[in-house]
């Protein structure tokens, strides 16, 4: 290796390029516009030097870490950061005594909780009260729903910001800095990178802009350890990223908001008939790592709850794709699930039995516990019989056109009620005439 390259090493030795690249001021920090803007909320509060708690809702690799630092160092705050992954009560007891060294200076504390959703109640609760008596103002991050992974008190206490994903033209400006700049970035090397490289790594980092980041910092290196081109640079080309990237994978969180979003996103391309769209998600959450059985598990779902007894194949169809996956696993497992989304997709669609089952159960929990009718308790013995278990019950089998017109099966107290309401598609157009006929002989007996 060069003695360039050695230089640049042993002056960056053990600070990767993500950390040595994070913004000191707002006019460095890429992204956020929504947030940032002049005149929105957060940046008021930024400029006027008075913070208050807040919570930074956003994917990995997207600043919210960087924020809460600008947000300390603009205030003139002092700032305490744990890691809710390998702190506990103790450490946040600690956190707390430090801030009140500093309330006694007349120094306000910033305490920033990085992933705070790792934290369990009795930990949330432990710095609560110095959240409500001002020893420090809380700024937390997570990657999970807030509302799902927080305690109510502590949401109630500080305003949620969400932050999105780094746009193309944000990571694009990332490169750039990070290239250009000769102080903490990589400008005294004289690297250099094509647009359509750089779309790739733009590409791959996926809005993550530390992502970014790390793969532009291998990709340095790797550049580094060739020779330089005619033009005495080094080149980020086209197989520097394909070394680079070998073994990345799209982001993809088995257990938060993307994870729920992607499984939205497919169960609703199914509902709305759409086989493309939900080969397509189905695709995506394969890419990003996840179970595929998780997903024969949702496909079952999805054939009850919105195809039901409009094309009662799907539920049969869901179920056979579950088990090959069992049986055989991956690829003809994946290609048997798949089968079974495009046929749900494209089946007749109802929810009549979902909505009937809900309106079911909700009655259940709210009516008394009524008793059986007489009439249809099962009677084998003969004690049973004396106390008139299963007294003038007919047998269907035996009636005309096997129904017993006029017999009835709910309690007395709460009569007849109609929670299955069959919709005029697939085979629940005859389900709705069947029914109708039914009732047309139990109206006339």
């Amino acid at each position: 290796m060069s003695q360039q390259s050695n230089l640049f090493k042993q002056s960056n030795i053990h600070i990767p390029l993500a950390d040595r690249m994070r913004p000191t001021s707002l006019e460095g920090y890429v992204g956020q516009e929504h947030l940032l803007a002049e005149g929105k909320p957060l940046r008021q509060a930024i400029d006027s030097k008075r913070p208050f708690s807040l919570i930074f809702w956003g994917p990995p690799g997207t600043g919210k870490t960087t924020l809460a630092r600008l947000i300390a160092h603009n205030s003139n705050a002092h700032f305490i950061t744990i890691s809710a992954v390998l702190a506990g009560v103790k450490d946040i007891r600690a956190a707390v005594d430090e801030a009140k060294q500093y309330q006694s200076q007349g120094k306000q504390t910033i305490l920033f909780v990085d992933e705070v959703h790792r934290f369990n109640k009795a930990q949330q609760d432990a710095f609560l009260p110095y959240v409500e008596d001002g020893t420090v103002t809380f700024i937390g991050a997570t990657t999970e729903n807030p509302s799902f992974e927080l305690n109510n008190a502590l949401l109630s206490r500080a305003r949620v910001f969400v932050l999105q994903n780094l746009s193309a033209t944000a990571l694009s400006e990332l490169i750039d800095h990070a290239l250009n700049d000769k102080d903490k970035g990589l400008g005294q090397l004289d690297l250099k990178i094509d647009s359509n490289c750089k779309d790739i790594l733009i590409e791959a980092a996926d809005g993550d802009g530390r992502r970014l980041l790390n793969f532009l910092e291998i990709a340095s290196e790797m550049a580094m350890a060739r020779d330089k081109s005619e033009d005495d640079s080094w080149a980020i080309d086209q197989r520097v990223l394909e070394e680079t990237l070998t073994q990345s994978l799209r982001r993809f969180d088995k257990g938060g908001e993307h994870f729920y979003d992607q499984i939205s996103a497919l169960h609703k391309s199914v509902r709305g008939s759409n086989p493309d769209a939900a080969l397509y998600w189905f695709c995506r959450m394969l890419d990003g790592g996840v179970d595929p059985l998780y997903v024969a598990r949702r496909v079952v779902r999805m054939a009850s709850e919105d195809i039901g007894n409009a094309d009662p194949r799907g539920l049969s169809i869901a179920l056979n794709a579950w088990d090959v996956q069992e049986r055989l696993g991956s690829p003809e497992g994946e290609l048997a699930i798949a089968q079974a989304l495009t046929y749900l997709a494209c089946a007749a669609k109802s929810n009549a039995v979902y909505i009937g089952y809900k309106a079911a159960m909700a009655d259940v929990k709210s009516d008394p516990t009524y008793e059986v009718p007489m009439h249809i308790r099962n009677a084998p013995t003969k004690l049973m019989k004396d106390l008139d278990y299963g007294s003038g019950y007919r047998y269907d089998h035996e009636e005309p056109d096997a129904h017993s017109a006029g017999q009835t099966y709910f309690p007395e107290e709460k009569g007849e009620t109609e929670y299955y309401q069959p919709v005029d598609r697939g085979l629940e157009k005859k389900i709705a005439d069947k029914l109708a006929w039914i009732r047309q002989r139990n109206q006339g007996r």
